[in-house]
């Protein structure tokens, strides 16, 4: 990686600045100018202080050979107080949370196929649970680059200005932060501890708030979303155990209330929305709204942005054997409507009749992914469809040759000329339609949803237990995250991630894939070597069978696999598998109910 600055600090402030200008020309929205809150940045350097102070004190005791209970206490208390400032952090400095409360996996430079060391609370939570002596200067080491992020806050919290509307957008991605990843453990994955953490973000929240209220809400919005936290901390610390906390009932009976109530606080204190296009719509109640999500959020450009027009055109191009080589194959033959869009294959067919390397994945939401196959090969849907359109196996399709004939076709003519406005049909156009239809497959109706909507008969008792042990015991959603189920990263969604399962040719788990995946883009990262996009869960019984290669023919087998351990357990060598090689220790009575939760995930 090159060296940018000898005086990191400046650099980023200079960085985020000139996103922030980016993010706002492209908008064509002029920011309002409200005056600093120095309360709030005061409120921020206080966490932090304590925070570094902290950190010191847990140094100490690891130099001085300290029992592991009393470190991990220690280290448990470091966490509470970063949950705090958290939503200050991830919001206003996202580069240093991700390596303070990251992953504890390498961050991967993809242009120069690099890795960078992972640091930060997630890999010190590894050394210490259990804790080895032998690993005490490694620990102190990680402490330390702690210390450095600790001064990175202080340095840049006393110099930005932080405004009303901004801390507000701050706060409530921190509720829905609270209500995906806090909630499912992401960054507790071997203590266990994000429910007892949780009650100090929130609290944070409604401190916050507080601060910087004027008055109009105070005993409107203010007070009930004061009153709903207040509830939603009393049932968290009456019940910290992940394994049997009630989640099906905690998010639409709590966080759902307080991030709706989050919406009424704006308008009475009006405040208004910080004009930038994210994935959340600033107008969603809850992560489970209807159209909460906004499409354009993972488009290439403004150009390319959804109509019901662009998905009707591409709906019929979709269908259209024009798109192959000897107009034989179209889109809808490898992706069929009642399969979820997927073909029921172990592997797809190629226009000889021979079977493919992969699995063909569901069209079903796979416009909420910044990345698309298996390998992440291509950035967008616009992209996808291309690399689909020309491959030689599967409709050898010349692009430009389409193009010609969709220019001599009147009604296509037409059809392109009304959405568009433009005389004659482009390439990215073809693309963007074929991608506006497939962006239009996200319905976001099935019971699940309906359930968190507050229909309390949309799911069975056993999808209920389901939905509880997918959250808690099963650790699913460490990775499938709510609500979207699949890889890109809540509460921004700028990032789909991937994983590293250690997977079987098949449900036999005798013998390991070894496909690279992403890996074969990346054949100097180590931690890319069969490595695969997180999809969906989203209409999943409907697409069977499973995982990139096929291999699992049923929900119960690709279950059995990861109460196993994935591939580490099943005694494969995957150095570098992501998922927990732990037994998760699923009865088969639980495994049932998850799946039968699974099946709540489809589209009615």
């Amino acid at each position: 990686m090159k060296k940018l600055s000898k005086y990191p600090v400046l650099l980023f402030l200079y960085a985020a600045t000139a996103l922030l200008v980016l993010a706002y020309c492209k908008n064509e929205k002029p920011q309002p100018v409200y005056e600093d809150l120095g309360s709030v940045k005061k409120e921020i350097l206080t966490n932090n202080a304590e925070f570094e102070k902290q950190v010191n004190a847990l140094t100490d005791l690891v130099s001085n050979n300290a029992d592991e209970k009393l470190l991990q206490e220690k280290f448990a208390t470091l966490r509470k107080t970063y949950k705090k400032m958290e939503w200050a952090v991830e919001y206003f400095l996202p580069h240093s949370a991700r390596f303070i409360n990251g992953p504890a996996l390498p961050e991967i430079e993809m242009d120069e196929h690099t890795e960078i060391e992972p640091e930060g609370l997630q890999l010190l939570e590894e050394m210490l649970y259990p804790y080895d002596q032998a690993n005490k200067d490694e620990v102190i080491r990680f402490l330390k680059k702690l210390i450095n992020k600790s001064n990175a806050i202080k340095t840049n919290f006393q110099v930005i200005t932080v405004s009303k509307n901004q801390v507000f957008d701050a706060l409530r991605q921190e509720v829905f932060r609270i209500a995906s990843l806090g909630i499912a453990g992401f960054d507790t994955p071997v203590s266990g501890t994000s429910l007892q953490e949780m009650p100090y973000a929130l609290e944070a929240v409604k401190h916050t708030l507080q601060q910087i209220s004027t008055g109009r809400s105070k005993d409107k919005a203010l007070k009930s979303i004061s009153a709903e936290i207040s509830s939603a901390v009393e049932i968290l610390k009456k019940n910290p155990d992940k394994n049997s906390f009630d989640y099906v009932s905690f998010i639409p009976d709590h966080l759902n209330k307080i991030t709706s109530l989050l919406l009424d606080f704006q308008k009475q204190e009006q405040i208004p929305d910080v004009e930038v296009t994210t994935a959340l719509n600033k107008n969603a109640a809850t992560f489970f709204s209807k159209n909460a999500f906004n499409p354009n959020a993972f488009t290439p450009g403004n150009e390319f942005a959804f109509s019901e027009e662009k998905a009707a055109l591409g709906h019929r191009l979709f269908n259209d054997k024009i798109l192959s080589n000897n107009n034989n194959r179209s889109c809808a033959t490898c992706h069929i409507p009642e399969k979820a869009f997927t073909d029921g294959l172990a592997k797809s067919m190629s226009l000889e009749n021979a079977e493919l390397a992969r699995n063909a994945p569901s069209l079903n939401y796979a416009g909420y992914q910044h990345g698309q196959f298996w390998d992440m090969r291509k950035e967008d849907l616009e992209g996808q469809s291309s690399d689909v359109i020309s491959n030689k196996e599967e409709m050898h399709g010349d692009l430009n040759v389409i193009l010609a004939k969709i220019n001599q076709d009147k009604e296509y003519q037409a059809a392109f000329k009304k959405v568009y406005q433009s005389q004659k049909t482009e390439i990215w156009q073809l693309q963007n339609v074929l991608a506006s239809y497939i962006r239009s497959l996200a319905k976001f109706n099935s019971g699940f949803d309906e359930y968190m909507r507050g229909n309390k008969s949309a799911m069975t008792e056993s999808q209920k237990r389901g939905f509880n042990l997918f959250v808690g015991k099963a650790q699913c959603a460490i990775c499938h995250f709510i609500p979207l189920f699949n890889g890109t990263v809540p509460p921004t969604f700028k990032k789909t991630e991937q994983e590293v399962l250690g997977t079987a040719t098949n449900g036999a788990n005798k013998t390991f894939d070894q496909d690279p995946g992403r890996g074969k883009f990346h054949e100097t990262v180590a931690s890319l070597q069969h490595s695969f996009k997180t999809p969906t869960l989203r209409n999943i019984s409907r697409t069977a069978p499973y995982m990139h290669n096929g291999g699992y023919k049923t929900l119960k087998e690709v279950m059995n696999f990861y109460n196993k351990g994935g591939g580490k357990g099943f005694g494969f060598k995957v150095e570098n598998q992501t998922l927990s090689d732990a037994p998760l220790q699923l009865t088969d009575q639980e495994i049932d109910d998850v799946i039968d939760f699974m099946r709540a995930l489809d589209d009615r």
